[in-house]
């Protein structure tokens, strides 16, 4: 069964009410008040089932108030409507709210719908051809230019029989939204219901929402259980997007909720404090300036926001452009995202527009959030910003992905990053990236997407610091792997992902820890290279009755620091061995030491420091340390005041 919400649009009094119950026998306005004062204060919910080529569908009525008092209530409820009824007086014709609510349809691309004088029955022939002539001349240009005019009275049922079947022609006609999308419930209604408990309902946007299922509440990250589902007042084990939804939460009270907050997928989406749109100024509406506060609605979220221009100091009426919108309370905003924006003072419609980047990096020198191009963290300018909008406005879904990942340059995109950023699921990200990936123009490392320039780039950057590092370090072999990350200034995964291609193209060689460019390792001097020599010989001559390390270097003729990086360097290619913290020995000396104590051990399983120094001739200065040291390399084990010979 195919659902579709239908939306009324129209000036106070002109019948929106009336209709609805006329074509669904329910009464919208469910408030004492509205009973009383015969108007519609807050939005109202009714249903109906139609029948369309052998189709049913269910029609999901969202009659919403036509006072100007109230335009704030109507943005609540008209955001995910599929098709509108604008409703026309026949002994009023055009209104004041019937432009601004007509103006706010445009503005939100509802794509279809159809107009209805209403009240035929209480003036004659004449007048209502006036009045069609009026809507008609009203209509020109517009998506209503040429959709039906039906003339109908809700209080006789005249015309309603030929309503229904336009409504359902027209209902047919409306794109289904996409239940396998991941889901989005804007709250517009939260109470208690006696047996049952917290209640809250909504027009389910996009996805499936069903009984047990987990939800998370935006802004503030409650988690939710749904212990219920209803769906245009019928108990159902699932909504799907496009329906009138209502759900029972355990986890929340009505205290915790709140008309303008939504529901969606747990742990996916994140709320933006900014958004860049392409945003759309009303003939009528003043000139905007760049910094102007203004009220923003979208589905049923109204906050306050601040409008900034890329470019200029104003916006002139009747104008399209790019602008930012950074607003004083978080918002949970997906691009495609209609909105409407109103005067901050006095509150009048002045222009809507469509979210096209929910994520931006902020702007301005101050600003502590910055973004990377390539490697190196920066601000995008004005002109990037620009170009990557008209990218997100007008490419296919595969491109505008692209255009994404290379705005994270050596960032690099996470899959899980690029759904809390699109609203897409994963399988559709990554049927996006499967071409770039197969044309080389994108990388996948770790879970990051990288650009192909940005990759390359962080592979240049890499070699680049690498040189850098080799030519101010001429005596050590290689930098530790998380050296270098830090100096590239790359994320883990990133990196790891970079040096293993630059190792594939033989380019660096990772050994352990370390790593060094291919072709370049320890540069000596000569007389670094004869320090190297006497050191070496010192204590190869040594055998254990070794000098003290100090009083070797302290007999070169280099400096204390180069000096230790030789030093260093002998150490970490094992021609010496630190033994303890005082005692280095040479690594052939070691050697003849473990044959030694092997041949022992024909002669006797265990030894102790006594028959140790006797079997070496060396003191107890050197005895304990070397007992010590071959304790840790398995060839003896102590056992109280003796060694096991292993």
């Amino acid at each position: 069964m195919k659902s579709v919400i239908v939306g009324t649009a129209g000036h106070i009094d002109h019948g929106k009410t009336a209709l609805v119950k006329a074509l669904t026998g329910i009464d919208a306005d469910r408030l004492e008040e509205e009973k009383r004062r015969g108007i519609t204060i807050d939005i109202g919910f009714a249903h109906l089932e139609l029948g369309q080529a052998g189709e049913t569908l269910r029609l999901g009525f969202v009659d919403v108030p036509g006072h100007e008092r109230f335009v704030r209530n109507m943005l609540a409820g008209v955001g995910g409507i599929d098709l509108v009824l604008l409703v026309v007086a026949a002994d009023e014709a055009i209104k004041p709210q019937t432009r601004e609510h007509f103006d706010i349809c445009r503005l939100l691309a509802i794509p279809r719908g159809l107009t209805v004088i209403t009240k035929s029955d209480l003036v004659d022939a004449d007048t209502l051809g006036v009045v069609r002539l009026e809507v008609e001349d009203f209509l020109r240009g517009s998506f209503l230019e040429r959709a039906p005019i039906l003339t109908v009275s809700s209080k006789t049922g005249a015309g309603l029989d030929e309503l229904k079947r336009e409504l359902a022609r027209v209902a047919a006609q409306a794109q289904a939204k996409d239940s396998t999308s991941l889901p989005r419930l804007p709250i517009d209604r939260v109470f208690t219901m006696k047996g049952f408990g917290t209640v809250v309902t909504g027009t389910l946007v996009s996805g499936t929402i069903k009984k047990e299922q987990e939800l998370e509440v935006f802004p503030g990250g409650r988690l939710v259980r749904v212990r219920g589902v209803q769906v245009h007042g019928v108990a159902a084990d699932k909504a799907v997007a496009g329906e009138r939804t209502a759900l029972n939460l355990a986890g929340a009270s009505t205290e915790d909720l709140r008309r303008g907050m939504t529901l969606a997928a747990p742990g996916v989406f994140h709320t933006t404090a900014r958004a860049n749109v392409r945003l759309t100024l009303l003939p009528s509406a003043r000139p905007l300036r760049h910094r102007a506060r203004i009220h923003l609605h979208t589905y049923t979220t109204e906050t306050v926001a601040e409008f900034v221009l890329f470019e200029g100091t104003q916006m002139e009426p009747g104008k399209s452009g790019y602008a930012q919108l950074r607003f004083a309370d978080p918002v949970l905003l997906l691009p495609g995202d209609r909105f409407i924006i109103r005067q901050f003072s006095p509150v009048v419609t002045i222009g809507g527009g469509v979210v096209l980047d929910a994520a931006p990096p902020a702007r301005g020198p101050q600003c502590a959030r910055r973004w990377r191009d390539g490697v190196a963290a920066r601000r995008l300018s004005p002109e990037e910003t620009l170009a990557f909008l008209e990218t997100l406005q007008h490419e296919t879904p595969q491109k505008i992905l692209m255009a994404r990942v290379a705005r994270r340059g050596a960032r690099g995109l996470k899959v899980s990053d690029a759904v809390a950023e699109t609203g897409w699921r994963p399988q559709a990200i990554e049927e996006r990236a499967a071409g770039p990936l197969a044309r080389g123009e994108m990388f996948r490392v770790g879970e990051a997407l990288l650009s192909a320039a940005a990759f390359h780039q962080a592979q240049a950057q890499t070699l680049a610091v690498l040189a850098a590092w080799h030519d101010a370090n001429p005596l050590v072999a290689g930098i530790s792997k998380e050296a270098l990350r830090e100096k590239v200034d790359l994320a883990a995964d990133v990196f790891a992902g970079v040096l293993e291609a630059l190792a594939r193209e033989k380019k660096v060689e990772p050994s352990g820890e370390q790593v060094r460019a291919s072709g370049r390792g320890v540069m000596m001097k000569d007389e670094e290279a004869e320090s190297k020599k006497i050191i070496e010989q010192a204590f190869a001559g040594a055998g254990l009755q070794v000098p003290a390390l100090k009083d070797v270097v302290a007999g070169l003729k280099l400096d204390r620091a180069r000096a230790q990086k030789i030093v260093t360097l002998l150490l970490r290619d094992r021609v010496l061995v630190k033994v303890s913290e005082d005692l280095v020995f040479h690594r052939d000396a070691l050697e003849q030491l473990r044959k030694l104590v092997a041949a022992q051990k024909t002669k006797s399983p265990k030894i102790d420091v006594a028959q140790f120094k006797h079997l070496t001739g060396v003191s107890r200065k050197y005895a304990i340390p070397l007992l010590e040291y071959l304790d840790r390399e398995h060839v003896t084990r102590r056992v109280g005041d003796e060694r096991v010979i292993l």
